[in-house]
């Protein structure tokens, strides 16, 4: 199994907006997850704390994990509300213990984490627990061998200066380093790569010798958003573009006006992020899904497609898509009120209105799927999301946040 690389940052008193940024420039850049860490006591710079990382959970595809100050289980229940992948919790900080119980039988074992910054005395309680998961200095990870259980995870603090000797290392699960000791994880992982250790980077299934080219050895590559399935380019490829495609995660192509390489966005900062790669079943053409930054088009167009030849109506039936449009029909309503709008007038007589609605759609559904057609529970079922969605525009909350929630208890 691949060992991770995880950078931490200390949150203290940084902005949301450092936070986002750091975690997507460690995103692009490779890093398997982050940790975002703030363990002062005092509950309101936690409450704080903890938005930031909704913030920054919800502007990011990779895991976020976080460590915060806990005193009973519901600062962990808190914690996961954020959409972290998993909590860590300080041994030496926590004064009830059975914190960790309550907490591994709510959330499961491979989504706490300890964290033991001294000696392991309590080892023999955790591991009765049911921990899984352990944070430690990389200098005390050995002393856990034989005392935690057999299929425990293993996590370890280390300077930039350590990470091979790490990685040496066969019951490590991973390195969690310091952020601002992190200069590029991608270089770190192919460095690591060539003195053969398993770390997570991408490799293609098929050598480039299998694939199909064209006369002048190239491949075309057709690249989508990896979210929207939006078609944002036509790209080639020769096998050096390729393999550096593969080494470094961004698209690189070969210019055919040029005949040279060319990162893309290496001018304009504009760079595509792979997410995944596919070959068709003639093995002459490629499928990027990627993460888009800026504009794919040199125009300045998102997508390079944007002359429309002809056109005949049609309807999307994308679940996301109608979702995330009446949603946005709905907040545009709430920011810009609309004379006569009964979604403004839900949103003028508040939050108690609102919640009302609901419960009367709710009921309106259980009552309909007592009658053997179908074609009024559909309705209700519309009626029921259409006020969901109003009271999610209320609050604060958006389908990027339901989804992941869903993706994350799935």
């Amino acid at each position: 199994m691949s060992k991770c690389i995880i950078p931490y940052i200390e949150a203290c008193d940084q902005t949301a907006e450092v936070l986002s940024s750091l975690a997507q420039q460690f995103e692009n850049d490779g890093a398997d997850e982050l940790l975002l860490c703030e363990y002062r006591e005092d509950e309101s710079i936690q409450e704080e704390f903890l938005m930031k990382v909704k913030a920054v959970v919800k502007t990011v595809d990779f895991p976020v994990n976080v460590g915060v100050h806990v005193k009973r289980f519901e600062d962990v229940k808190k914690a996961f509300y954020t959409g972290a992948k998993s909590v860590v919790i300080c041994y030496e900080k926590l004064d009830n213990k059975q914190v960790i119980e309550e907490s591994l039988k709510r959330f499961g074992s491979e989504q706490i984490v300890v964290s033991l910054d001294g000696d392991e005395d309590g080892i023999s309680t955790l591991k009765t627990y049911g921990v899984k998961k352990y944070l430690v200095d990389g200098s005390k990870a050995a002393n856990l061998i034989g005392k935690v259980a057999e299929d425990a995870e293993i996590f370890c603090k280390v300077a930039a200066d350590n990470v091979q000797e790490s990685f040496e290392q066969p019951y490590l699960s991973g390195i969690v380093m310091e952020a601002n000791e992190v200069n590029s994880i991608m270089t770190m992982k192919l460095t690591l790569k060539s003195e053969g250790y398993d770390v997570n980077t991408f490799e293609s299934n098929l050598d480039f010798s299998e694939f199909k080219l064209d006369s002048n050895g190239l491949i075309p590559a057709v690249v989508q958003d990896y979210k929207t399935g939006e078609v944002l380019m036509l790209g080639y490829m020769n096998e050096e573009s390729f393999k550096m495609t593969i080494a470094t995660g961004r698209m690189t192509y070969y210019s055919r006006s040029r005949q040279e390489l060319w990162i893309k966005g290496e001018t304009s900062g504009h760079y595509q992020y792979v997410k995944e790669l596919k070959l068709d079943c003639d093995k002459d053409t490629i499928l990027a899904k990627v993460k888009q930054i800026g504009a794919a088009c040199h125009t300045g167009n998102r997508s390079c497609f944007y002359t429309e030849l002809v056109s005949k109506q049609y309807d999307t039936v994308n679940p996301y898509s109608v979702f995330e449009d009446v949603y946005q029909v709905i907040l545009d309503r709430k920011i810009h009120p609309k004379e006569g709008s009964y979604t403004n007038y839900l949103f003028d007589k508040g939050i108690d209105k609102i919640l009302k609605k609901c419960g009367e759609e709710a009921t309106e559904i259980v009552i309909a799927a007592k009658n053997p057609e179908v074609e009024e529970l559909k309705y209700e079922i519309s009626d029921f999301l259409y006020h969901c969605m109003v009271l999610m525009a209320e609050r604060g909350v958006d389908w990027d946040d339901i989804t992941k929630e869903l993706a994350h208890r799935r």
